[in-house]
């Protein structure tokens, strides 16, 4: 019965890490709006706080 229950809880485990290494829509954008200086998220159009990421 206990063999049961970890053969079910360990293929539970692999189901979840299938699905956390699925890209999910949105993650480009998210990946892009981060400071390539700092790597702090950039809130807004303008440049980052930390001065390094110079924008237009």
């Amino acid at each position: 019965m206990i063999v049961k229950i970890v053969v079910l809880f360990l293929v539970a485990m692999g189901v979840l890490a299938m699905f956390g290494k699925l890209r999910f829509p949105g993650q480009k954008r998210l990946s892009s709006a981060k400071c390539k200086g700092c790597g702090r998220y950039r809130i807004g159009r303008g440049p980052c706080a930390c001065g390094k990421d110079k924008l237009k």
